[in-house]
């Protein structure tokens, strides 16, 4: 009897963002150790919105004979059919669409929302994109299952915390206009002068001065530009917590990457993923003087700082990019044996 064939979409092109290639690499390359019952066919070449997407990935899988094909971004043939899964973290581009170029509503209203529908199951990283998923395209959830991302053992291992001129908070990422930098620029700026504590950013300064101006001699602002994942672990380890103001995220890697390293975690409430929600602290969306409030509470209360590192750890142990594997061989063996009823 032949085994079933999964097509894997692993293409890792230039608009793939680093933590959709991180879950594309750690999951693909689990999924014959997790489900070996399986072939797997991967398919990496080819940029995102070309021929090679449109036309040439499906001929291939065609080719190839694939049984099930998981899209696992959403840039996936405009006219995807057959058995498929789809990966689909947020909706971000929608809520928010007047942060990103003029194009990306209609692809997102158009070709994301067929796969959406045409999909035999999709896969989210977090139960709050199952709403948007409802409301934006009318998505059964009954076909929805979120399975939770991990962080990459790098951050499991203890790292050197990296000792600053002063304590200092982090922000890791983009600075895109829906991670709403300025509110973490205001809260950090509103801290009472006697708080000497710096603010590290990670990627280009693309702040427009705004660090330069807001900084002291007692207190700056730094950009950090690209950095290796070992000086991450480094940053993470030596941060008084890693603040993340922005006003939707699906699963924030940095977020459980930082507390496997040591660092707690300040937040929105709609950014922060469910599995660590309960072992970081949040603020509403934009609210400058709330974030400030609990940056000085990690600041005053080594006691709290502590328990939530502790406890935070504890609650990312138990995510490992095996369990994200295999959870998703589940979804594969669950649709093949609808297929074959």
């Amino acid at each position: 009897m032949r085994r079933s064939k999964i097509g894997l979409d692993a293409r890792c092109g230039k608009r793939i963002s680093v933590g959709m290639a991180t879950y594309i690499r750690e999951v693909a390359a689990r999924l014959p150790q997790v489900a070996p019952e399986y072939d797997y066919v991967e398919y990496t070449k080819g940029q995102n919105l070309g021929i090679a997407e449109q036309i040439l990935l499906p001929l291939e899988m065609w080719r190839d004979r694939i049984d099930l094909a998981h899209f696992m971004a959403h840039y996936v043939p405009a006219f995807a059919d057959g058995t498929f899964v789809f990966t689909i973290h947020d909706l971000i581009h929608l809520r928010f669409v007047q942060f990103f170029r003029a194009y990306i509503g209609p692809y997102y209203n158009t070709v994301v929302k067929r796969a959406c529908r045409k999909a035999a199951r999709i896969i989210t990283s977090d139960k709050r994109t199952i709403g948007d998923l409802v409301h934006f395209y009318g998505v059964d959830p009954a076909k929805i299952r979120v399975i939770p991302l991990a962080p990459r053992a790098r951050f499991f291992v203890p790292a050197e915390p990296f000792r600053g001129e002063r304590p200092y908070f982090l922000n890791v990422g983009n600075h895109r206009d829906h991670k709403d930098i300025p509110t973490l620029l205001r809260a950090w700026a509103s801290l009472p002068e006697s708080y000497e504590v710096d603010l590290y950013l990670t990627g280009r300064d693309d702040l427009e001065g705004e660090l330069q101006r807001l900084s002291t001699p007692r207190r700056k602002a730094v950009v950090l530009g690209d950095v290796s994942d070992d000086e991450l672990a480094s940053y993470y380890a030596g941060a008084v917590a890693l603040v993340h103001p922005a006003m939707l995220e699906g699963f924030g890697l940095p977020f459980v990457e930082a507390i496997a390293a040591g660092a707690p975690v300040i937040a929105t409430d709609q950014s922060i993923p469910e599995p660590v929600a309960e072992v970081s602290l949040q603020f509403p969306v934009g609210d400058a003087e709330a974030a400030a409030h609990q940056m000085r509470r990690m600041l005053d209360d080594a006691a709290l700082r502590a328990d939530l590192v502790e406890r935070g750890r504890r609650a990312v142990s138990h995510l490992t990019w095996e369990r994200t594997a295999r959870e998703t061989a589940a979804v594969y063996r669950e649709v093949l044996e609808e297929k074959t009823r």
